[in-house]
Parts: C-alpha cells; structure tokens; sequence
C-alpha cells in the first residue's frame, strides 16, 4: 500500500486528499471502493500545510459536502499521484509486452525470429520512450527505431475495411495506427486499407467486430511491392 494525493482544480482552487494509490486507480476505473481508497476524512487546498476546504466551498465545488461523494469525484476526475515506483513498474510491464509482440511476429533478414535478450538489448540502444498506449498501438514506432540497430522486419497483412457511418467515430482511433490510406463514401462509410501485423490480425478483429457487432466488411489485399 502506498499512500498518495488525489488532486483536482475546481473554479480555480485546488482540492487534495490522501489515499491508497492502488485502490484509487481501481476507483478511478470504476472498480474499487471510495471508503477503502480514502486514507482520510478530510479534504484539504493544500495536504502538506493542512489547510482543510471549508464546507462552503466543498458545496460550491462539487455540489455536496459529502466527503466519499468528493473523493469520489477527485479520484475519477482528477489526478492521482503515481510514485516511482510504480511508474516504474508499469513501464516495465509495457516494455516485456511490447517485446513479446515483437517476437511473436518480426524476424531477421534471414526469416529467424530474435531471443528476448537480444531485442531488449536493441530497444535500450534505441533509446525509445514508451508512453501510457496500449503495448500494440506502440508496435510501429519501436519497430521504427529498431529499424536503426538491427536488420528486422514484420510479415503484415493489407486489408481493405468498409465500416458503415454509424461505428466511424467508435472505430477511428482503432484503425488510425494501421491506416496505410482512407476514403468517405457518399453514404457516410468509411474504407480504409489497413497494413498491420500479421500476429495482431486475430485480436484486431476481435475488437472491431465487438464495437460494429459484425457489421464491417474486410477484403485481403496484394502485397505493395
């Protein structure tokens, strides 16, 4: 357990509390429990010189002086603070899940697939930076940089999607990473020519089917050579 502070600004003044840094991420994704995460029945401007928030302004602030509505509120609105070693932690796990993709699914110039250590090794050299994206959506940009070390490469697969107008918007952000070129049909469509790994083809479709409840048309494309 480590305890931290949750804080969030409202109508220009900031509202701290202290709290369970593990329960309030499952708070702040709809799982936990405010009173378990909450370390303290108060609510401060500012923890470290212990000014507590009158209840006038909690009123103003979040509608209610109820302390486990407010924490609630700061837990899943505001910013939880994340030690170290926890940013630590999650890189690390980022990192083992991206190299395992990698892997999964990328070769040497001779078709050989690359050891764990050896593609860690090439990631360090490489200096890239991983950010809080899923492990897949930062599959090209290491692949980019590891182009720079080592001969390696990726079997993909171009695919051709036709996703009706009304799964667009729930579906860009998914395609975007891929996307190797995009028409607007006159109906409001969406066809997109997709270049994506062939590893990942599986799960991609899984979640696409998911968010159109199958609704999306998908042709295999000839390799550009």
């Amino acid at each position: 357990m480590s305890n931290v502070e949750a804080r969030m600004k409202v109508k220009g003044k900031h509202y701290e509390i202290s709290v369970d840094l593990d329960e309030a991420l499952k708070v702040r994704n709809g799982q936990g429990d405010v009173a378990s995460a909450l370390q303290s029945a108060e609510v401060y401007h500012d923890i470290k010189k212990a000014t507590r928030v009158s209840k006038e302004d909690l009123q103003d602030a979040f509608g209610t002086t109820d302390i486990y509505e407010i924490a609630k509120q700061i837990m899943q609105k505001g910013e939880v603070q994340k030690t170290q070693e926890f940013r630590d932690e999650e890189r690390d796990k980022k990192v083992k899940q991206v190299i395992q993709l990698i892997i999964k699914n990328a070769t040497d110039q001779h078709g050989r697939p690359y050891t764990e250590d050896r593609i860690r090794t090439a990631i360090e050299d490489a200096h890239y930076s991983f950010d809080s994206r899923p492990a897949e959506r930062q599959l090209p940009d290491v692949m980019s940089k590891l182009k720079e070390i080592i001969p390696i490469k990726i079997e993909t697969k171009r695919i051709k999607l036709t996703i009706p107008a009304q799964y667009t918007g729930h579906t860009y952000g998914l395609v975007q990473e891929y996307k190797e070129s995009e028409e607007w049909l006159s109906n409001g469509n969406l066809q997109v020519v997709l270049d994506i790994p062939a590893g990942l083809l599986m799960d991609f479709f899984d979640k696409l089917n998911h968010i159109t409840h199958g609704s999306i048309q998908s042709e295999e494309l000839k390799k550009v050579e």
